[in-house]
């Protein structure tokens, strides 16, 4: 689905294989990290230990070196401090700490110094890549649930031209924050019902929210917290069933869809009429067949009447109100109206038909 804000020329990643990071707690890589020095740190004893007869501990008159003696040394030479009391005095202990010891302490320093930069690196890094998208979003959309319906209305926004980075899930399922992931978008984690988790998704800045989780007390209770933070965002809510839709709106949606009747009413017209069932279903299927699209009115079709333009008018928008395409009200097209056409799915639903490309559009603002 990416491809189509590609346009038409090639892309030269398509081939390359991109394997989704796995992404670890920065305590996990820690703790790994510290119980791998502890391994050196035993280890390197260990080793000291049984070659002790190859050492001196000066501090000892009879020179000899215990199990405790062999892990003093060894946490000083690896950490470098090096006090001298205790010494290899053998060749082959020389030789032991020439080439065993001695790249073990390298790698213990650069295994705590290189994990203490990485954490503190990677957080920075995390912390920075946050303020720099808190400062650029807004007039974005918040898509609250990234189930199948969630899933789907983001396809649709993103088919219709919009960036992946004017969109933000807010989901509290670890798969959802996966699959949001993979598909390149932006993830606030949390239950939508909470004002602090919508705060973070930025819906007192947003322009548009859509509400789809599975549950229709807690999509209301999601669209009265949207409405207190947002009183003038466009929310559109999905209920599951009919009888919840009225209080779905006074919670302030609005647009209300409700899913289980649009099925039943999609099941119900494919019974009595396979034809037409096949052609609502191509009406809902993205990039196929006809579309459903609203776009401006242009210059050259002010005047004239819904039924004689190229696109199929089904409905003009005027003065935020919708009229069906025979209602007198509308009977000539003014400026500032708005159409919403059926058009072949090849032709941009946003954009006017082929051949009228450079001809000015009939808002209300122009002269």
């Amino acid at each position: 689905m990416d491809e189509h804000l590609t346009g038409t020329s090639a892309n030269p990643a398509r081939g390359k294989v991109n394997l989704p990071e796995r992404v670890r707690s920065p305590w996990w890589v820690l703790g790994r990290r510290l119980l791998l020095a502890v391994t050196i740190l035993v280890g390197t004893a260990m080793l000291v230990y049984l070659d002790r007869k190859g050492y001196a501990d000066n501090n000892d008159p009879t020179n000899a070196v215990s199990l405790i003696d062999a892990f003093y040394y060894t946490t000083v030479t690896l950490s470098t401090t090096g006090y001298g009391d205790i010494a290899p005095v053998s060749d082959a202990a020389r030789l032991v700490n020439a080439f065993v010891i001695t790249p073990a302490r390298i790698a213990f320093l650069v295994l705590l110094i290189g994990t203490t930069l990485e954490v503190l690196a990677s957080q920075g890094r995390e912390l920075i890549r946050i303020a720099r998208w808190r400062k650029t979003v807004s007039h974005h959309i918040v898509v609250v649930g990234y189930g199948t319906k969630g899933r789907s209305a983001v396809e649709t926004l993103i088919n219709n031209g919009l960036q992946r980075e004017s969109i933000v899930i807010v989901d509290p399922s670890a798969t959802a924050l996966a699959e949001a992931h993979a598909d390149g978008l932006a993830v606030v984690t949390g239950d939508a019902t909470r004002r602090e988790v919508l705060r973070r998704a930025g819906v007192a800045e947003a322009d548009q929210v859509i509400i789809t989780t599975d549950r229709d007390d807690s999509n209301v209770l999601a669209t009265l917290t949207v409405r207190q933070l947002n009183p003038d965002a466009w929310i559109v809510a999905s209920v599951r069933e009919q009888e919840n839709a009225p209080l779905m709106r006074q919670s302030g949606a609005s647009s209300v869809i409700t899913s289980s009747d649009a099925v039943g009413r999609l099941l119900g017209l494919s019974s009595l009429s396979p034809t037409l069932g096949t052609v609502m279903e191509d009406l809902l299927t993205y990039g196929e067949g006809l579309e459903v699209a609203e776009r401006e009115l242009l210059v050259s079709e002010v005047g004239k009447q819904p039924q004689s333009l190229p696109d199929q008018v089904i409905s003009v928008v005027r003065d935020e109100k919708v009229y069906r395409y025979f209602d007198p009200v509308v009977a000539l097209l003014a400026r500032g109206d708005r159409l919403v056409v059926v058009r072949p799915a090849k032709e941009l639903p946003w954009a006017p038909r082929p051949g009228t490309h450079d001809e000015d559009f009939a808002t209300d603002d122009e002269d």
